[in-house]
């Protein structure tokens, strides 16, 4: 049975400890290991949005919604995140700067995440996201800080330059509102 105040204490004890990230990775496994569970506490992932589970300046749990074939574009979180879907498949592109024109990003990579997959992200990783699928997909993203109080980067899906991060733009794409 899932029990998030149980996650949450989890969590802040594997923050305690050497391997932060590591540890934490292996909590969110344990968690996504029973996605039935995840499904019966916080609902069968119907619709798009983000569900804030645990929010503190060094901890945010998010229940993430990604609405069918959404597309989120690359961004940075400025803190390590680890990803665990319970439901449904996330696909990362990872993006690197570029040496010549640090405002601008290429492609260096891709990770596939489907039920019961975690992956584990360094502060300074680019990403962007697609639900590749035509059902709503379920993951539990963790950050080691307060994921909307501080400042990131997001990059313009044509012309791949920085820009900030516009939160509410995010939220309204997973509510299916732009």
């Amino acid at each position: 049975m899932f029990d998030l105040d149980q996650l949450t204490a989890d969590c802040r004890a594997a923050l305690a400890g050497e391997r932060s990230v590591h540890n934490v990775r292996e909590v969110v496994a344990r968690a996504v290991s029973d996605p039935a569970a995840l499904i019966s506490a916080l609902g069968d992932p119907e619709r798009g949005g983000v569900q804030t589970l645990h929010r503190s300046s060094d901890l945010t749990i998010i229940n993430v919604l990604w609405r069918p074939e959404m597309i989120l574009m690359p961004h940075n979180h400025e803190m390590w995140a680890v990803i665990g879907v319970y439901s449904g498949r996330e696909d990362n592109i990872l993006w690197r700067r570029l040496p010549d024109d640090a405002d601008r990003i290429e492609a260096a990579g891709a990770k596939s995440l489907s039920e019961g997959d975690v992956l584990a992200f360094g502060p300074d990783v680019i990403h962007s996201v697609i639900n590749p699928i035509p059902r709503v997909t379920g993951a539990i993203h963790i950050y080691g800080g307060d994921f909307f109080g501080v400042a990131r980067s997001e990059w313009d899906p044509e012309s791949l330059r920085e820009r900030p991060y516009d939160m509410d733009k995010v939220l309204r794409m997973f509510a299916g509102q732009g």
